[in-house]
């Protein structure tokens, strides 16, 4: 029998991953060491198709890569992109008969059919994933759907472990660091041969493992402890503490304190400031001394807010989820477990409030609409600082994001 074309797809509960999954489809999320896509496809070793919403195939995922390009009766395994690829053997998925599905608490988890047959149940790109399983014979399995943008943090410190296992099997070169580097747990570690160390960097892999791929630079004093995770091209600055469980994405700027936390990418930390058991959004800047809480005095589960409603997410550390392109200024504070929304402005004395909608500009008294072309505008030359364009292409994107988040997001009156 030959092999189904491998298939990502967005099902309609992306929506509860915002305002992490504006900019990017679900599986470019990222937990642990390796986003949810790269999980699947090292580990069943084939490059997936996409079937994503259409303003990001449009803008974000190459052409070439769209179930749209396979002929309607092609052979396809269609596997929920939100599904943490360690939470189950995936040779399950590979076995899955023509007309079956796999379902996690009724949700689907994997189907094999045809691309046409798929196609009819997509609706601007979204995938009507309850009807359609209504259609197969579905077999209920146990594994784990990410649900919630809390639920990548929950989850993120025990997947460094086996990525690291993962990419240990894939890197071909490796180096062992300068002799002025001080070196915990050696045999835990994998260090790119052009990473650049300065004198007085502890690297601590006693507790957990430590990856630092191709073009990182680690300043003097720097302090990394494993679990951690430094993607490419990312500075990480003097005198910073990496605590275990942090995942640096690549092209990032980071300096002070950072624990249990997943920065995605072109992100700038670069100053004074705790960071704990937090998600930050593509292109988001601190400024100096901005702090999050992860740990209620009471010591009790964190609550979130997002869109009206509260979620109580049983955990007791969670500190600051915030989307692209977002920014603080100098001294900010936020509470346990706050979201804020994508292209927010936060400023100001006190705290905000404990959910942000997107395109948002104020602080702890009062926010108000940040406008489009603003944030557009400002994208564009944050952008052009590291070389990255922002064309027809871009413009589009941030146009899609605003009327979503204007639609799905709920702002009071006092906002």
């Amino acid at each position: 029998m030959s092999q189904p074309t491998l298939v990502l797809f967005e099902d309609q509960y992306f929506a509860q991953l915002l305002p992490l999954a504006y900019f990017r489809p679900v599986w470019a999320l990222r937990c642990g060491m390796r986003t949810l896509a790269q999980k699947i496809e090292q580990d069943l070793g084939q490059s997936p198709l996409f079937a994503a919403r259409t303003y990001l195939e449009e803008t974000v995922l190459p052409g070439q890569r769209l179930l749209s390009v396979l002929p309607p009766e092609a052979d396809i395994l269609m596997v929920n992109g939100r599904l943490l690829g360690s939470s189950l053997e995936l040779e399950v998925l590979n076995q899955l008969p023509p007309g079956e599905a796999l379902d996690c608490d009724g949700q689907l988890v994997a189907a094999r059919l045809t691309r046409d047959r798929v196609q009819k149940f997509r609706t601007n790109g979204i995938v009507d994933a309850a009807a359609l399983k209504d259609t197969l014979n579905s077999q209920a399995i146990g594994c784990t759907l990410i649900q919630y943008p809390w639920d990548l943090i929950r989850h993120h410190q025990a997947e460094m472990a086996a990525d690291f296992h993962a990419l240990s099997s894939s890197v071909n070169a490796v180096q062992q660091p300068p002799s002025f580097v001080h070196l915990l747990g050696a045999e835990n570690t994998l260090i790119a041969p052009d990473v650049s160390f300065k004198p007085g960097v502890v690297l601590d892999a006693e507790e957990g493992p430590i990856v630092i791929e191709s073009g990182v630079e680690i300043m003097a004093n720097a302090v990394i402890q494993g679990p951690a995770w430094i993607g490419r091209g990312s500075r990480i600055k003097i005198g910073a503490k990496i605590y275990g469980g942090t995942a640096i994405g690549p092209i990032c700027k980071v300096g002070g304190e950072v624990e249990g936390s997943i920065l995605q990418s072109y992100v700038n930390k670069q100053h004074e400031g705790f960071l704990g058991h937090a998600y930050l959004g593509s292109w988001v800047n601190l400024g100096a001394d901005t702090n999050n809480s992860d740990l209620k005095n009471n010591y009790g589960p964190v609550r979130v807010l997002f869109n009206g409603k509260t979620f109580d997410t049983g955990m007791q550390f969670l500190g600051l989820i915030m989307g692209d392109h977002s920014k603080t200024a100098i001294n900010t504070m936020f509470n346990t477990g706050t979201i804020v929304g994508v292209n927010c402005n936060i400023f100001g004395a006190g705290m905000p409030p404990k959910f942000v909608p997107s395109f948002s500009w104020g602080g702890a008294e009062g926010l108000a609409p940040y406008r489009l072309e603003k944030a557009m505008e400002v994208a564009e030359r944050v952008m052009a600082r590291r070389d990255v364009p922002f064309g027809d292409r871009e413009r589009r994107l941030f146009e899609a994001v605003w009327t979503l988040a204007t639609q799905t997001e709920q702002r009071s009156a006092d906002n």
